[in-house]
């Protein structure tokens, strides 16, 4: 593959995060303290202090031949729209973004439709560590509110949604209803973050279901997979593994390629998070994975 299509990445111009440990405070060097104490590395040594701004990816897609990114946003770095909506408008050809908004706002509606007005993709990071459900009470994702805002963003010309639903385990990770969302808006693109997040030892959860979430209009992106089915060594078997069954299951014209970076840059070179997955996929299947599927839903002309 001349070219490549990271479908999952974050930039950011300040560390915001807020989640089920509190909100984020960076330290300096890339590092973070949550409310409850805990430290973590978000950016990697010598890419940045607190921010991680476009222009730093950038160099990183150029240096690896990554020809686009897809911008999502979520509450582990912070929710950054406006960034984000700069970010597509300096860098149209190498960026698409997406927006996100918390639906328990009070002005959740005026919120969503100022949103609208620039954003036709959008994520709602919905699992119990760092999203929604880290700092709410569990919520149907088919439910009376959320489908309020589905409707309105099935408005848009080509709509996207992307869910990070957390973990296999976690009562964020609901596949009957983004059955019922598929369903209920078929012309609504729905992209599920990291494969629905299986552990090393959920095989027969993750076949169970990816088969419910089989559906034309659901997509599935493989970002951060090696480091979802921890632990493990590069070349990552088990994600491999994990990654040439959810082909069986859904097509691999229904995955797509993704980093999240910068964070998985602190734990994999970046040319190592290009390749490690490569051996479940034939080169054909490759150039749907790494880039067609990824430029039809996020690049439409």
């Amino acid at each position: 593959m001349e070219t490549i299509i990271d479908a999952h990445a974050h930039v950011f111009e300040m560390l915001r995060g807020f989640g089920s440990e509190g909100e984020m405070r960076p330290q300096g060097d890339g590092m973070v303290r949550w409310a409850d104490g805990t430290t973590q590395r978000v950016i990697p040594e010598g890419m940045g202090d607190r921010t991680f701004p476009a222009e730093t990816y950038l160099d990183v897609m150029d240096t690896y031949h990554i020809e686009r990114a897809v911008l999502l946003q979520g509450g582990m770095l912070g929710f950054e729209n406006e960034y984000v909506a700069e970010c597509v408008q300096n860098y149209p050809l190498r960026f698409a973004g997406a927006a996100t908004f918390d639906p328990f706002c009070r002005q959740a509606d005026a919120i969503c439709d100022h949103l609208l007005e620039t954003f036709r993709i959008f994520k709602f990071e919905v699992s119990m560590g760092n999203g929604l459900m880290g700092i709410h009470h569990t919520f149907p994702l088919d439910g009376e509110m959320m489908m309020h805002f589905y409707e309105k963003i099935a408005r848009k010309e080509h709509p996207v949604i992307a869910f990070d639903i957390g973990c296999m385990e976690e009562e964020s990770n609901q596949p009957e209803a983004l059955r019922h969302i598929a369903m209920a808006f078929p012309h609504l693109t729905i992209v599920i973050c990291h494969l629905a997040g299986p552990r090393q030892t959920q095989e027969e959860l993750m076949v169970r279901k990816l088969d419910i979430m089989r559906m034309s209009n659901i997509y599935f992106d493989l970002a951060a997979l090696f480091w979802k089915t921890r632990p493990g060594e590069y070349p990552f078997p088990v994600a491999q593994k994990y990654a040439a069954m959810a082909k069986e299951i859904v097509g691999a014209d229904h995955l797509m390629w993704g980093t999240d970076s910068p964070s998985t840059l602190c734990k994999v070179p970046m040319a190592r998070l290009i390749d490690y997955l490569m051996p479940a996929f034939t080169p054909e299947e490759q150039q749907l994975v790494w880039y067609e599927t990824a430029k039809r839903i996020y690049f439409p002309e």
